[in-house]
């Protein structure tokens, strides 16, 4: 395996994990995973579907260390870039060593937790900071809740990136009031939508279509649709793989420009890829 086996930027997957069994697990978690999914099987991946670089998130599951992942980042710098987990009173220092290894965004995993106000001033002193270095704050949530949680973190600045479709339980639903107050944030150039892990909201191939279509409509176009294969599928190791996501994501994004839209172009902005001259 090389540092960067195409030339020039040929796909990004946006969302992706790795960990082994013998790293310390958070004491809050909600999941123990008994596999390891390995850089080097991550890499592998990318590699047979043709993809040139990765995006790490920090598995919920390792709390704040982000250690693992640095060590990743670190040793595929033009490859890889990484969203870490932080405490909301992180200094600058650690945000630095982040960034300097190669990491882009936070992820706040706000499933099964109670909502914060996030309007509160330690909250838009982290977001603030984040803003000031161009990361991006990822929610994992249901969709019902983001309508009242993104107008908060937007307000620092800060992009912010949702999570698998929003969660929206078979598909989004514009009737559905909180699915439209949420449709109605799109306008917000800051707003970024993840095309992924379809399994997680229940959602079969025909709702997952009708439900990029009404990002779509909402955006206006595809410039802040993203994909991520979610690898290795945490909770759903058995019923899907690498190769049947990425299947999907050619099969839910048909049209060759778009495609390319959301896994070159719209990554290689927000995650600060270069793309090639």
């Amino acid at each position: 395996m090389t540092q960067l086996p195409h030339a020039g930027l040929t796909g990004v997957d946006t969302h992706a994990h790795i960990f082994h069994q013998g790293l310390k697990l958070a004491g809050d978690r909600r999941y123990s995973p008994d596999y390891d999914a390995t850089l080097e099987q991550y890499l592998e991946h990318l590699d047979r579907c043709g993809l040139s670089h990765g995006v790490l998130v920090q598995p919920s599951f390792l709390g704040t260390d982000n250690s693992h992942m640095l060590a990743a980042l670190r040793g595929f710098p033009q490859r890889l870039r990484g969203t870490a987990v932080v405490e909301r009173d992180v200094s600058d220092d650690v945000l630095d060593e982040l960034a300097e290894a190669g990491v882009v965004g936070i992820r706040l995993n706000l499933i099964g937790q109670p909502l914060d106000d996030y309007r509160s001033a330690p909250w838009q002193a982290l977001f603030a900071k984040l803003a000031s270095r161009g990361w991006s704050v990822e929610i994992q949530r249901g969709m019902d809740d983001l309508a009242r949680i993104v107008p908060q973190i937007l307000k620092a600045g800060v992009a912010v990136v949702i999570d698998h479709f929003g969660l929206p339980a078979g598909e989004i639903d514009p009737v559905n009031s909180n699915h439209q107050a949420l449709l109605s944030l799109l306008s917000s150039e800051d707003v970024w939508v993840k095309l992924s892990a379809t399994y997680r909201s229940r959602s079969n191939p025909a709702q997952a279509s009708r439900s990029i279509e009404r990002l779509r409509d909402a955006y206006g176009h595809s410039e802040r649709l993203l994909w991520g294969s979610d690898w290795p599928h945490t909770r759903f190791e058995d019923r899907t793989d690498y190769d049947a996501q990425f299947a999907l994501m050619q099969t839910l994004l048909p049209n060759a420009d778009e495609r390319r839209q959301v896994l070159v172009e719209n990554p290689a902005r927000l995650f600060k890829i270069e793309l090639a001259s």
